[in-house]
């Protein structure tokens, strides 16, 4: 009897244990499976893996970075963003950050292609996807192209859309595209120069960041392939998105800074007047830079847009 209580006693014991550590894998316990992290690189093409930051839970925010950032810069929108109930997705164009750096095309097509193969394989639906800066008109040229499949929204940050240079019957932009060539040569013959001259124009203020933001950012820069940052500005140069503004069919929201020195706010204007039903909302105390120099009106502005 002894040896029968003793052996009840370890069968109590046991299933009190299993019950317990149970009780810490919520997954295991509904789904009878094992939680699975979420992949940090996801291949769009043999040999061709991008970066992503996948974090959250809910109604999913796809986020592109500007040139020649990474994923990495959206650090203060993925804490304002999970915090609020969305999932947050970061996606490295190929050849920044901690993306591949393969040989070949760095263009707008190139580029959305990547973030449609991104979408596809984590089977996105429903989502908004914003973009800063480059990021902005690659975003704004992947709704187009792809006729804002996988998206309800569209967000554009500082956007250099839809055209980065002076043209004859386009006056809007600050800079010629001799003055963007100016910047390849400098990017292959002393490259941090080229992103001292960038970071120069790139905030409203020598105080709008603090120097260890300034420091972050750069050390992010660095990672970049200089191959990739060549031929990400020719095709910042080169690439004109007239034709895709009214193909834009979803609801978008347009944040910009009056005081941009690298993306003038007569873009913005343009932008807004040419894809139909948009909101512009105007920065007044940061320069290309709003979504860390003014990041509290940046973060509150977009997560009421995806609210709306």
């Amino acid at each position: 009897m002894r040896i029968k209580s003793v052996i009840s006693a370890v069968i109590v014991l046991t299933a009190l244990f299993v019950s317990c550590t149970g009780d810490n894998k919520p997954e295991e316990k509904t789904t009878g499976k094992p939680a699975k992290a979420r992949a940090e690189y996801i291949e769009v093409e043999p040999n061709v893996r991008l970066h992503v930051t996948d974090l959250g839970e809910g109604k999913p925010v796809i986020l592109i970075h500007g040139y020649p950032l990474s994923d990495a810069s959206w650090e203060y929108q993925y804490h304002a963003l999970v915090k609020e109930g969305y999932r947050v997705i970061g996606i490295t164009l190929r050849g920044f950050g901690q993306s591949d750096k393969p040989y070949g095309k760095y263009n707008y097509d190139q580029f959305a292609s990547d973030i449609k193969a991104v979408l596809d394989q984590l089977n996105i639906k429903d989502a908004t996807l914003g973009g800063h800066s480059m990021g902005g008109a690659i975003a704004l040229h992947y709704a187009a192209k792809y006729n804002g499949a996988h998206l309800s929204k569209l967000a554009l940050f500082s956007a250099a859309a839809p055209c980065h240079t002076k043209k004859d019957d386009y006056p809007y932009p600050f800079f010629t595209k001799e003055d963007i060539s100016k910047w390849v040569e400098l990017n292959n013959n002393d490259r941090p120069a080229l992103l001292a001259a960038i970071g120069e124009k790139f905030v409203y203020s020598p105080t709008s960041v603090s120097p260890a933001i300034g420091a972050w950012l750069g050390s992010i820069e660095m990672q970049s392939s200089p191959y990739a940052m060549e031929q990400a500005l020719i095709a910042l140069r080169d690439e004109d998105l007239r034709a895709d503004l009214p193909k834009i069919k979803i609801p978008t929201l347009i944040l910009h800074a009056k005081e941009d020195q690298i993306v003038s706010f007569a873009l913005a204007e343009q932008m807004h007047k040419a894809i139909s039903g948009s909101q512009l909302i105007p920065f007044d105390k940061s320069g290309h830079a709003s979504f860390l120099e003014e990041k509290d009106k940046f973060n509150a502005e977009f997560i009421k847009f995806l609210k709306q």
